[in-house]
């Protein structure tokens, strides 16, 4: 039987960068973007409200379709949730206090993103506890870099 260190490091693949947004101020709208730089403090363009463990935030893809559900919508899209980046194919829940690379960038997951009472604007009532558990990582930025739309996202 092998080590669960070794088990919890191991993961069916890479995953992908699918969306990033920032948002230019406090309660701005966010916009979707191609690329951006990352510097030490987050996204270039964003309106930073945390810097270290909380730079940037991350969102699992196939987390959306579960939010929608919970908050009896058709769907929703990232915009709406008010995170950074959406990976998909990588189980972010896995990789707390780990590090991982999107493109050439390296970010280390540092703990979970808990929802704000936005998610009842966003979302309507219920939005709040739609995200519980769904509501996506923060993370520390360690390299800075560009990273861009279909990077892969490697643990």
């Amino acid at each position: 039987m092998e080590p669960l260190a070794t088990l919890i490091a191991r993961h069916a693949g890479p995953g992908q960068l699918d969306w990033i947004g920032i948002r230019p101020a406090r309660r701005a709208s966010m916009i979707d973007v191609a690329a951006v730089d990352v510097t030490e403090a987050g996204l270039s363009g964003d309106h930073v409200t945390g810097t270290g463990k909380r730079a940037v935030t991350l969102l699992q893809a196939e987390h959306l379709p579960v939010v929608a559900a919970l908050a009896r919508r058709e769907r929703v899209v990232p915009g709406d949730l008010r995170r950074n980046l959406v990976i998909s194919g990588l189980n972010l829940n896995a990789l707390r206090g780990r590090r991982i690379t999107v493109g050439l960038v390296e970010f280390e997951v540092t703990g979970p993103c808990a929802p704000c009472s936005r998610m009842e604007e966003a979302l309507g009532p219920g939005g709040y506890t739609a995200m519980r558990g769904h509501g996506g990582w923060c993370a520390r930025v360690i390299r800075p870099g560009t990273i861009a739309l279909g990077d892969l996202v490697q643990a």
